[in-house]
Parts: C-alpha cells; sequence; structure tokens
C-alpha cells in the first residue's frame, strides 16, 4: 500500500519490536498513551526511543496548555533528534487556537504534527500556519468524528486537496477504528493512518477469501464450545 501507516502507542518494547519488524513507517505518541504505558519519566523514554528508531518519524507532544509553555517546550522537544516531529493540539483547554504558534515553529523550520484538528475550519487554518518548505503533518480525528454519526471520507478527501498547497505537509487519518479506514484513508489520498496495535494484528486478514473466513470463524465457535463444555440438551 502506499499510505504510510504509523503506530500509535508509548510501549518501548512493542514500539522496537514492530520498528525492527519493518511493521511500520513511523510513531505518534499522546499524554493519554504514555500514562497508559506506565511511562514516568518522559524526557527518558523520549531519548530512549530515539537511540534505538533513528530511520522514521516519531511524534512527541508537549504538555503546555498557554502559548508560551508550549513553545518552550515544542523547542526543546525539537532539540531531541532529527526525525523527530512535534505535536502541537489545534486548540487548548480554553478553546483558543493554536495556528500563530504553529506558524512560528514551522518558519523556524520545526516539524510540527497539528493533533486533534475536527473541522473545516481547523483544516483551512492549519493548512495556512504550516511552513510550505517545512515537514509537517495534520491529524485530522476522522475515528472520533465518525462516532458522532458524520461521516468522515468527504473531509478527508476535501483537506487532503486543501494541503496540497504546501507540499511539505501530509494529511494524518486519526483515531481508527477498522481496518477499513486504512483502504477509506488510502483512497482518498491521506498520506498517513495512525494504526493501533490491536488492528495492526488485523493485517494478515488482507485478501482473506470470505468463505475461508466463514468456515475459520465457524471452526473457532467450535473450539470455544468444546473448552465450555455447555450442553443445550438434558444429559441423559
Amino acid at each position: 500500500m502506499a499510505i504510510k501507516v504509523f503506530a500509535d502507542g508509548a510501549n518501548l518494547e512493542g514500539m522496537l519490536d514492530m520498528h525492527d519488524n519493518g511493521n511500520v513507517q513511523g510513531f505518534t505518541t499522546n499524554p493519554s498513551l504514555m500514562k497508559a504505558g506506565g511511562v514516568t519519566d518522559y524526557r527518558a523514554f523520549a531519548k530512549t526511543v530515539l537511540e534505538h528508531i533513528t530511520d522514521v518519524s516519531v511524534s512527541f507532544e508537549v504538555f503546555a496548555d498557554d502559548e508560551a509553555g508550549m513553545e518552550a517546550e515544542a523547542r526543546e522537544i525539537a532539540t531531541w533528534a532529527d526525525n523527530v516531529y512535534v505535536k502541537i493540539p489545534a486548540l487548548n483547554t480554553k478553546g483558543e487556537s493554536t495556528a500563530a504558534l504553529v506558524k512560528r515553529l514551522s518558519a523556524d523550520g520545526i516539524k510540527v504534527n497539528v493533533t486533534t484538528i475536527f473541522t473545516p475550519e481547523q483544516v483551512d487554518e492549519f493548512v495556512d500556519a504550516v511552513s510550505a518548505e517545512t515537514p509537517s503533518i495534520l491529524s485530522i480525528f476522522a475515528g472520533r468524528i465518525a462516532d458522532t454519526g458524520v461521516d468522515p471520507l468527504p473531509l478527508m478527501a476535501e483537506s487532503v486537496k486543501k494541503a496540497a498547497v504546501k507540499p511539505a505537509a501530509e494529511v494524518l487519518w486519526a483515531s481508527t477504528r477498522e481496518v477499513l479506514n486504512i483502504f477509506q484513508a488510502e483512497s482518498v489520498g491521506c498520506q498517513i493512518i495512525t494504526v493501533p496495535n490491536a488492528l495492526l494484528a488485523k493485517r494478515k486478514n488482507f485478501g482473506k477469501d470470505l468463505l475461508e473466513y466463514s468456515l475459520d470463524t465457524v471452526k473457532g465457535f467450535a473450539r470455544d464450545v468444546q473448552a465450555l463444555g455447555f450442553h443445550i440438551l438434558p444429559e441423559e
């Protein structure tokens, strides 16, 4: 497939395993994933990851909620390695846009990954903010948009067209919910999709014959029935 698959997580062993096996073309993290992964020292974790993963991009997110704090953290994170992208949320907890900050960072050659983009207006804002020369990622949360009952495909297709005016910008399909999303993201021209480990494991089913899949499923149910030892009819 032409689309790049990024893994979303903060488990060092799992990240290194996926990298060494060539299963993914990049990595993203966020504070929630850090918490779930039991990370206690952000800098130490990041430095360890970057010592081992040097040939694909790795995104690390700022923690601050104010513009000055975000900027200081972003400029620090950017020094950790050449393959680092700095994740900047599209807005802070007060609902204030970070577009001005993104514009400064990108103009200074810092690779940004603008995250938590949900609306066409935000897409417009951040396509305008990123530099045409500095690599950047626009992470649009297609899965969460779909969770509201809205089809994300039109927004994703239009976002790819809008981002084309900035040659160094890539559109990322975020919050992936099912394997089909990988094909949908590629069909509308997204350059990147983040895929959870559980879905990555399902890639083995790509192209599988559906009748064969039906039989495998029935056999699985049969194994579970046998293991349970349940009976429907009364035993004589």
